[in-house]
């Protein structure tokens, strides 16, 4: 294997990572709770960019691995 495609594995395997753990942190901040019929809002919009971001980030790590392997 060359050196190339090992970093687009490495990229591969880091872009998933960094999705799921986005992914997670978006469901951890945002909640919504039904009391007697009155839906509250428990968000934290800090939290849920945050996840944002990782997810984006995630998504470049995967792309830039895809395209490590697949050059020529």
């Amino acid at each position: 294997m060359k050196t190339t495609q090992i970093i687009g594995i490495l990229l591969i395997g880091l872009g998933v990572g960094l999705c799921y753990y986005g992914f997670t942190k978006v469901n951890e901040n945002s909640n919504q709770v039904k009391v007697l019929g009155l839906s509250i809002d428990a968000s934290n919009p800090t939290g849920q960019r945050e996840g944002y971001f990782y997810l984006a980030i995630g998504v470049v790590a995967f792309g830039a691995g895809i395209y490590s392997i697949t050059k020529k």
